[in-house]
């Protein structure tokens, strides 16, 4: 099922559930315990991220390809990093290059991000999926310049500013994703292919990192974990390929859809 959430025409915030056809009906319920889905048509006025973070987990280097390109050693467990819930951006609205606290270097990055259905403690790998809600397209936008070179080497600062998360358009359930790790991933920005990879590529895949995440942690519901992305990035270009004002950047997953939102600068 694909979940989407939504703001109607009565300024109601709602979700609903897609079909294959792009219509979607509107629900009833907690998507994250008991739901209906209605005969109601969904009247969506405005399309927003298909929920508000309870926290943004994050994955660093969990791509071979693009541990490589970045001349990176390969971990050995996985890099944790955290984004700002107030980073979240919707589908189709902008991303804003700082300007107060300016950046010069804004990055993108296609990802596949993983919610977390029910608050959970110490899952084993192989109970991972029990704990999935489903599946959304993510952009972790980054300023390296604030990344690298501006925050003590912490990676919290360069990822967190407004609008540097986008989800969407829609969460897919694990009916019709039985294996994460076996999707295509891209970004397509202003209709170049600038990433082009597949989420076997991962060095660490998705159940291994819930085990890890919630190894003596609680992972709320409403978790979102991005999983790290494919090799392209702007940072790894000669020349470096930074976001600007007018760029569209759209990511695209199998079997989830495309994510598209414009450029612009701050304020």
């Amino acid at each position: 099922m694909k979940l989407i959430r939504y703001r109607d025409l009565q300024g109601r915030l709602c979700y609903g559930a897609g079909d294959n056809t792009g219509a979607a009906r509107r629900i009833e319920g907690d998507i994250f315990g008991q739901y209906v889905v209605t005969s109601e048509p969904a009247d969506v006025a405005q399309l927003l991220a298909p929920l508000v973070p309870a926290a943004i987990l994050c994955i660093g280097l969990n791509y071979r390809q693009h541990a490589i390109e970045t001349k990176a050693k390969i971990p050995d467990f996985p890099v944790l990093f955290m984004k700002n819930p107030a980073a979240l951006q919707h589908p189709g609205d902008p991303i804003e290059i700082p300007t107060h606290l300016a950046s010069t270097k804004v990055d993108y990055e296609a990802e596949l991000a993983v919610v977390i259905r029910d608050t959970c403690k110490n899952v084993r790998r192989s109970d991972a999926w029990r704990y999935v809600l489903g599946y959304t397209c993510a952009n972790d936008v980054s300023a390296r310049d604030w990344q690298k070179d501006f925050s003590g080497s912490q990676w919290c600062r360069g990822k967190s500013f407004d609008t540097f998360c986008p989800l969407g358009p829609c969460l897919v359930t694990p009916d019709e994703i039985p294996n994460p790790n076996a999707l295509a991933i891209r970004t397509v920005i202003n209709g170049e292919v600038l990433q082009d990879g597949h989420t076997s590529d991962m060095i660490f895949d998705v159940a291994t990192l819930i085990e890890f995440l919630s190894g003596s942690t609680t992972l709320l519901a409403g978790t979102v974990i991005l999983t790290g992305t494919p090799p392209g990035v702007g940072l790894a270009r000669t020349p470096p390929r930074w976001l600007k004002p007018g760029d569209e950047v759209t990511i695209e997953i199998e079997k989830i859809g495309r994510l598209t939102n414009p450029v612009v600068l701050e304020g």
